[in-house]
């Protein structure tokens, strides 16, 4: 008897046409097959089935492998070196060619000093959204599970980073204190070999002030107690250390991190960034605004010379009413170095920038598959922008060359190069070096925080900011101007990706076409600055750091409007 045979090559997968990855399923057999017969050719259809399977798989497997080596091929074709011996032209936007832009503008922006801007009106516009009714502040429960059951044990923390990423470690570990009825020891300060500053808490914050702020609310201790450290022979590092993810729930700590608290009578968390999510209950969200617009306050020697630095740069702005633009430059050599973004140095220069990764971070870029493309950041407005590039913008911007410039900054890739065309624009512009003595800044030097901690002062008192990078300095200071100034602090967020088209663009020769361009985006950044995110309970997507308010308003004191209101802090 003849016996009708399936083959699957025969067949070419007909459904693979329809969408499907299984191919059509054999016929029935034939009444006069035995069980057993029967049995084996079902088996048979199955491995068919699953090999035929699994050979599709791998093509797909294939093709999504193959696709991005493809793309990243193009990018390379298009914004590598390759494109010049091929002869095509570089993407607009992808080559640093705001130098050119600015010689051949320069004679026009030399004979304009019209001014759009009067600094004394900035703080006219108004938010878009009111903001509700002031309401007290919640009472904390962590003071009454204290005082009923007392704390469950000790919480260590190590925050990373520089200055305000650290600043957001604190405000959680107080926050995570709190939801853990915990005591927290002082945070400390992990070294890093960028940052390279050996601070600790007390040289950057007032000890004593944030202790006693946060009194009522988590009880805090400058170290452990004496019977604790010799169960761990004296050596912190010996306490258990315990891998937090990112942005873990409040469901994550009480389910996880509790229990091993509880347990052992004390933790540490290492390291300790962005450990939090953002949804937390009122009160422990509550905790996080009294951390940073109450209990961190800088320490003296830092407070002092600040303040100082602020009063110094009023008066170098008798012109403008004392009024003065403040401006955040991310143009350090290590910044210019981790954005792998080059800027017309050519091969001296991406030389020097691959000695400057490995050295501060050993083979980070040189993992596997990972390709620096340049052309690619810059036009994705990944690159900082150079003083230069700062200069046009403002210029366009409608600030004049009377505008007093408080430049925030550390030690400026290639400055005597770089700076230049940003004085000829701007020649009141200042810094902290220009602004205090060698005397003054010398108990400073060497300690970049601290650094970061004057410029984070002067910056928070000035009439406008202007960010020119991300980062956690930017949003800090925006989120505590605007809790200072009644929800709204102008400043200026550049479209960076539209700015660099403007500035390489070869036919960018009117003065006038380019101040157009730029006013436009001075009204669009006005225009997302003053928008209030809607926080609905539990519910917050956004940075309580960058926009403190609802939660934090309980805690502004009356009439916080103008610069100079809050020179206590």
């Amino acid at each position: 008897m003849k016996t009708k045979t399936h083959h699957h090559n025969a067949n070419g997968y007909a459904s693979e046409s329809s969408g499907s990855n299984s191919p059509s399923p054999p016929p029935s057999p034939r009444r006069q097959y035995s069980s057993f017969n029967h049995s084996r050719r079902r088996v048979r259809s199955k491995c068919q089935s699953t090999l035929a399977g699994g050979i599709i798989f791998r093509r797909k497997l294939r093709y999504l492998l193959v696709l991005p080596l493809l793309y990243v091929s193009g990018l390379l074709m298009c914004v590598g070196p390759f494109s010049a011996l091929v002869g095509l032209s570089s993407p607009p936007g992808s080559v640093y060619r705001s130098r050119e832009t600015f010689q051949r503008l320069w004679p026009d922006i030399q004979f304009d000093n019209s001014t759009a801007i009067q600094l004394s009106s900035v703080w006219g516009h108004k938010p878009q959204r009111r903001l509700k009714e002031q309401k007290p502040c919640p009472n904390s429960t962590a003071q009454q599970q204290q005082e009923s059951l007392g704390s469950v044990g000790y919480l260590i923390v190590e925050a990373n980073g520089g200055l305000n990423q650290q600043r957001s470690a604190i405000c959680n570990a107080v926050a995570v204190a709190g939801l853990l009825n915990a005591i927290l020891v002082i945070p400390r300060f992990e070294f890093h070999n960028v940052w390279r500053d050996p601070s600790k808490f007390g040289d950057i914050y007032d000890e004593d002030h944030f202790i006693a702020a946060l009194d009522g609310y988590v009880k805090v201790v400058k170290e452990l107690p004496e019977s604790l450290m010799e169960r761990y022979d004296n050596n912190i590092t010996n306490i258990h250390s315990l891998r937090v993810q990112a942005w873990a729930s409040v469901g994550y700590y009480m389910g996880e991190v509790y229990p091993v608290l509880m347990r052992l009578g004390v933790i540490r968390i290492a390291p300790f960034a962005n450990r939090l999510a953002m949804n937390v209950p009122p009160h422990i969200q509550h905790l996080r605004c009294l951390v940073n617009y109450e209990a961190l306050r800088f320490s003296s020697p830092i407070s002092a010379l600040a303040k100082k630095l602020v009063n110094r740069m009023i008066e170098k702005s008798s012109r403008t009413g004392g009024k003065y633009v403040s401006v955040h430059l991310r143009f350090e050599e290590d910044m210019v170095a981790f954005s792998c973004c080059l800027y017309g140095g050519g091969e001296a220069e991406k030389i020097e920038m691959d000695s400057i990764r490995e050295k501060g971070w050993r083979l980070k870029f040189k993992q596997k598959g990972r390709v620096i493309l340049p052309g690619l950041n810059r036009i994705q407005g990944k690159c900082p922008l150079t003083p230069l590039e700062v200069g046009l913008m403002l210029r366009g911007m409608g600030f004049d060359n009377n505008t007093s410039i408080y430049l925030a900054s550390g030690k400026i890739y290639q400055a005597e190069k770089h700076l230049a065309p940003l004085l000829k624009m701007f020649p009141y512009l200042h810094t902290k070096e220009s602004l205090a003595s060698s005397e003054e800044l010398a108990p400073f030097e060497g300690y970049s925080s601290r650094l970061a901690a004057l410029d984070y002062t002067v910056c928070l008192f000035s009439e406008i900011f202007v960010t020119t990078q991300g980062g956690n300095f930017p949003h800090f200071l925006m989120g505590h101007r605007r809790f200072l100034y009644g929800g709204h602090a102008k400043t200026i967020k550049p479209d960076k990706r539209k700015l660099v088209l403007l500035l390489q663009d070869k036919d960018t020769s009117s003065w006038k076409g380019f101040k157009d361009e730029m006013q436009a985006m001075l009204a669009e950044s006005d225009r997302k600055g003053s928008i209030v995110p809607r926080v609905k309970k539990f519910n917050r997507k956004s940075s309580v750091y960058t926009y403190p308010f609802p939660e934090c308003r309980c805690l502004q004191k009356p009439q916080n409007t103008g610069i100079g209101s809050n020179m206590h802090l």
